[in-house]
């Protein structure tokens, strides 16, 4: 008869497709059961933490619901700061776990429950009778508050009998957060007639306006009201009309382009947080710039906010529009003009760089530029954490915000670089996978370089950012006068380690040396390897957003 273990794996494997993760005792008969008796792929990682990060960034790259596994202890401990990332990013994903016996903790057993609820992730505990409905339960609850979940096992439970697998319905998801009532129609009419009067009107979307797919419409209601476009980095790409676009909002913005953005008066924020970040530590935009937000937050999420709208992303975007064709019919308002009277590609441009630093090493913008000509244009760029982040997020664009996947900056962790590239390859078989990752994260992470290399093959790029120092810390606190040899870090061959894990590793000192880039995207994926580029870089070249960062902190 099918166990305990069997209903999880069955009933999960109707909701996913991939599951990633380490085996152990407390996992084994759920790992079993998931070959035996479903579709689902597993695929192994090195590293517990790798397992969450690699589902987080399958999620992020697909949109649909991710899965890992773990043993119990230490195995599931191991996963706490991925989890803690998951959680905070808002990413769908059920983490099976095996867990204590019901008959209670043996010596090894920790608290799961409270060690899960203390980063944000409940837990579901299966049991004889309930594994299916349990199951099924926790799999609404990550898709309906967009979290990830635990689903622990007891030890003693995993192989019991069950009974035959019941069928598995569709989890049952709420609908889609639209403003009701005259107070919140009010609100988007007041939006409208802002936007419809604006001389120089603004849209900025993020992340959240791509998951309820208001891309669209928000493109429309640019057209209409003859707006320019900015985007969270998360939000990259979500709007229909590049030429309009001005690129990152925040820090990672080019100084042409936050330029402008100062110079809207009314400015309609979309899906996106407004986090110290994008927000330029309050200086994203002008004082007088009259600034809305929609969101599903319980309300605006930034001072600078004076007329919130509490909704899902697409559907206020589709009644702005409509409002806003409505109020043009009746005052025969047209487009603004604004965006056609300024030179948004000039204004988007990047400092090229210097080809080397005066300390002999690269610019790290120069080799991000022209690491930005030679990628294939179908790819997928995943950053790990550390000051390296702004020269992906400026130099190399991405096509729409899931072919970028930041895994590690809700939770501002580092190290997790390695593994999101399994999520993102199985996510999108078809396109080049881009690691942007430091020297400091890039070892944290070493142990799934062996996955990344075997899973993503000749479809993977790793560029490893080498400055030999843990970058963000010397430009605050080295800065400060601290004693630098803790954010120090010994020189490391990383060509080296790739090529030990059967990967092509060039050490980039000069770029002419990026040519073995050129050679390698010229051939077919099926007879190239995984590529990885240890690039020599300056420590003294710093992101501009650091910079802010650095003013910020006094």
């Amino acid at each position: 008869m099918p166990s305990v273990s069997a209903h999880a794996a069955v009933t999960l494997a109707a909701h996913v497709e991939h599951v990633f993760g380490v085996m152990g005792n407390g996992n084994a008969y759920f790992l079993d059961a998931l070959a035996r008796q479903t579709a689902a792929t597993f695929t192994a990682v090195r590293h517990e933490s790798g397992a969450v990060v690699a589902a987080d960034a399958y999620h992020r790259s697909s949109g649909r619901l991710a899965a890992a596994t773990t043993t119990y202890g230490a195995g599931f401990t191991n996963t706490l700061t991925a989890l803690a990332e998951a959680v905070q990013a808002h990413v769908p994903l059920v983490l099976v776990v095996g867990d204590e016996p019901t008959s209670g903790p043996r010596p090894w057993d920790v608290d799961q429950i409270a060690m899960a609820s203390a980063v944000g992730a409940r837990t579901y505990t299966v049991g004889r009778t309930d594994a299916a409905a349990t199951t099924l339960i926790a799999v609404e609850h990550a898709l309906t508050y967009r979290v990830p979940t635990v689903l622990a096992i007891p030890y003693d439970v995993a192989t019991l009998d069950a009974g035959p697998v019941p069928d598995v319905p569709a989890p049952r998801l709420p609908d889609p957060l639209a403003p009701r009532g005259p107070f919140a129609e009010a609100s988007v009419r007041d939006v409208a007639a802002a936007l419809a009067s604006a001389r120089r009107p603004l849209l900025l979307a993020g992340r959240g306006a791509w998951l309820s797919g208001a891309g669209a419409a928000l493109g429309a209601v640019a057209d209409a009201t003859g707006a320019l476009t900015v985007s969270t980095a998360l939000g990259r790409g979500v709007f229909p009309r590049p030429e309009f676009d001005l690129g990152v909002a925040g820090g990672f913005g080019a100084a042409g382009a936050m330029a402008l953005v100062r110079e809207a008066d009314v400015a309609l924020v979309v899906g996106a947080s407004l986090n110290q970040f994008t927000m330029r530590f309050g200086e994203l935009f002008a004082p007088g710039t009259r600034v809305f937000q929609v969101d599903v937050a319980p309300s605006a999420t930034h001072p600078h906010v004076g007329g919130y709208v509490r909704g899902d992303a697409a559907t206020v975007a589709s009644t702005v529009l409509a409002d806003l064709a409505d109020l043009q019919t009746r005052d025969g308002g047209t487009p603004s003009g604004w965006r056609e009277s300024v030179d948004v590609a000039t204004a988007r441009r990047y400092e090229p760089g210097t080809g080397s630093a005066p300390d002999g090493r690269l610019d790290p913008r120069s080799a991000a530029a022209r690491i930005g000509e030679l990628l294939p244009d179908d790819r997928v760029v995943v950053s790990d954490g550390g000051h390296f982040i702004a020269w992906a997020n400026m130099y190399w664009p991405v096509a729409a915000p899931d072919r970028l996947v930041m895994v590690g900056t809700a939770f501002q962790a580092i190290g997790l670089g390695f593994p999101s590239v399994l999520g993102a390859a199985l996510a999108r078989p078809a396109s080049t996978v881009v690691l942007s990752t430091g020297d400091g994260g890039g070892l944290m992470a070493l142990a799934d370089l062996e996955s990344a290399v075997r899973v993503a093959g000749g479809r993977g790029v790793a560029v490893v950012w080498n400055d030999a120092e843990y970058g963000a810390e010397v430009h605050v606190y080295g800065r400060k006068g601290l004693v630098r040899e803790p954010m120090l870090i010994p020189a490391v061959d990383f060509a080296g380690l790739a090529t030990a894990v059967g990967a092509q590793g060039v050490t980039v000192r000069t770029l002419d040396d990026l040519d073995a880039l050129a050679v390698w995207a010229a051939r077919p994926a099926s007879q190239r390897p995984f590529l990885l580029l240890d690039l020599l870089v300056s420590p003294d070249v710093v992101a501009p957003y650091w910079e802010e960062i650095v003013r910020a902190s006094g």
